[in-house]
C-alpha cells in the first residue's frame, strides 16, 4: 500500500502506460481489486505509514505479491 493521493484506478492506468510505472504493475497487473483497498480509504498520511508494513504482511500471508522499500 503506498501513500498516495491519486486515485487508485488513475495510479493503475499510469502504471500500465508505463507512466511513473512499476514494472511488475507493468507486465503483471491485470486489474485493482478494490475489495482488498476500499475499507482503507479515506487514511490519513500518518496512519497509512504506520498501517503499511502491516497491510503488506497480511497481504503476502494472502498470497499477494507485495513489494515495499
Amino acid at each position: 500500500m503506498a501513500e498516495t493521493g491519486p486515485d487508485p484506478d488513475v495510479r493503475f492506468d499510469k502504471h500500465k502506460a508505463g507512466i511513473q510505472a512499476n514494472r511488475y504493475v507493468t507486465q503483471y497487473g491485470l486489474h485493482l481489486l478494490p475489495d482488498l483497498y476500499e475499507g482503507f480509504n479515506p487514511m490519513r498520511y500518518e496512519e497509512a505509514q504506520a498501517r503499511e508494513v502491516e497491510i503488506g504482511i497480511d497481504l503476502r500471508s494472502a498470497g499477494f505479491g507485495v513489494w515495499q522499500a
